[in-house]
């Protein structure tokens, strides 16, 4: 919004101006639509608080003052939602909303989650600030409907010189009597400089309701940062996971494809050789073409830690196959309504085959079980063995290095496993980066 100079005819040039603008427009009428919610909520919120607040200082009424405390917030809540949507269609001023309160837990930790929403309470402080900024921008449309009559009053003058005390009255007092033409002029000069302050008066009120709303009504800077981290969070991981592809398919079709070509050309030298020649060069040959296989093989095993070719066919897919190439006998159960993001495929792929090798090393199991689930945005593993019991995660332990992948994404991981056993793992990953 551009600033108007504060002397001469520029000044009085643009405030003409900015009467008949659209943006002017749509300051006055959001003025004008924005004052009674703000005149209304702050009575009921007020009251709402005042009663919430007073009621729970008694033990007989801490239950209904927590009802009206509730009451009252979650009406802040709902003004705040209407005065952006305001602000959105008539200023063009777009509030992202803030998160709702936490659902987690029973009927106390919810109700004590919305007693202590910082959101709730800036949109309470927000509704208490603006009913005085509605009053001032009401106070200049006031202005600017009597400036309006006003600069109307010569010609009101020559249709009805003998009414004298129609002409509206100036905002600070007085009813200014027209008894000529002259002074008809000079009512009209007055209001004239009513309409030249009236768009400041207006245009100030708005300014600082812009300036509040996304500090007071918007997710708050924590938010703000929070969420900024998660998406360059989300990118790194989705990142990362990319690279690991790219580098799985040039590991494949280059490294890969060479060494099975130099084997063949290893297998072709060899049988070229026969019995008059050189026992050392068979053995430089023989020992060449090992040298290759083990290195190919070796190559294989790692591009299928970098990306499991069996993920290409989804995480269920892949699972069975891992419970295929076990030596233990694995039951997999797999619920999955949607197919996760690429990175949760991999990381869940990995954490189970870690799971399953633990058990089969360290547990004495005879039979293990891999439960995938989804829902509620989760993507919930479950690995399961009859053995032993007593796993622990210990300091650069394998169950310590897969709760730190999980909590880079925001997961979890759960053991349970007594002496005797079973032993359950529970990992929680998000569905989606």
């Amino acid at each position: 919004m551009p600033d108007f100079p504060l002397i001469g005819l520029p000044t009085v040039r643009a405030a003409l101006t900015a009467c008949v603008t659209r943006r002017a427009w749509a300051e006055a009428a959001y003025c004008l639509l924005s004052y009674v919610p703000a005149l209304a909520g702050f009575l009921l919120v007020v009251v709402a608080l005042a009663l919430g607040s007073a009621l729970t200082l008694t033990v007989v009424g801490a239950v209904l003052g927590a009802v009206f405390l509730l009451a009252g917030l979650g009406l802040a809540r709902g003004l705040g939602a209407l005065h952006r949507r305001l602000a959105g269609a008539l200023l063009g001023e777009r509030v992202a909303a803030p998160g709702p309160p936490s659902a987690e837990g029973g009927t106390f930790a919810r109700v004590e989650a919305r007693l202590r929403d910082g959101a709730a309470w800036r949109a309470v402080a927000y509704v208490l600030v603006k009913l005085p900024l509605a009053t001032v921008g009401l106070y200049g449309l006031t202005w600017w409907v009597i400036g309006a009559v006003n600069i109307a009053a010569p010609v009101r003058w020559l249709f009805t010189p003998e009414d004298l005390t129609l002409v509206t009255p100036l905002p600070w007092g007085g009813e200014p009597q027209v008894h000529s033409p002259a002074e008809a002029f000079g009512v009209a000069l007055r209001g004239l400089l009513i309409v030249v302050v009236a768009p400041w008066l207006v245009r100030i009120a708005v300014k600082a309701d812009r300036t509040l709303m996304p500090a007071l009504l918007g997710p708050g800077e924590l938010a703000d940062r929070v969420r900024d981290l998660e998406e360059k969070r989300a990118l790194a991981v989705e990142d990362a996971n990319e690279r690991l592809r790219r580098l799985e398919r040039d590991l494949h079709d280059g490294a890969q494809v060479r060494l099975v070509a130099l084997a063949m050309s290893l297998d072709m030298v060899r049988e070229q050789l026969d019995d008059r020649d050189r026992p050392e060069l068979h053995r430089m040959v023989e020992t060449a073409r090992d040298n290759a296989t083990e290195v190919l093989t070796e190559l294989r095993d790692l591009s299928r830690g970098l990306h499991p070719p069996a993920l290409d066919g989804g995480l269920g897919d892949a699972l069975s196959t891992l419970a295929a190439r076990s030596t233990l006998p694995v039951d997999v159960s797999v619920d999955l309504p949607e197919r996760p993001a690429p990175a949760m495929e991999s990381l869940a792929y990995f954490c189970v085959a870690e799971l399953l090798a633990n058990a089969i090393k360290h547990s004495g199991a005879q039979r293990c079980g891999v439960e995938l689930a989804a829902g509620d945005g989760t993507l919930r593993l479950r690995v399961t063995d009859d053995g032993k019991g007593g796993a622990r995660r210990e300091p650069g332990g394998g169950l310590a290095g897969l709760v730190q992948r999980a909590r880079t994404v925001d997961g979890s991981l759960e053991v349970t496993s007594p002496p005797g056993g079973p032993t359950v793992v529970t990992v929680s990953l998000p569905l989606h980066t």
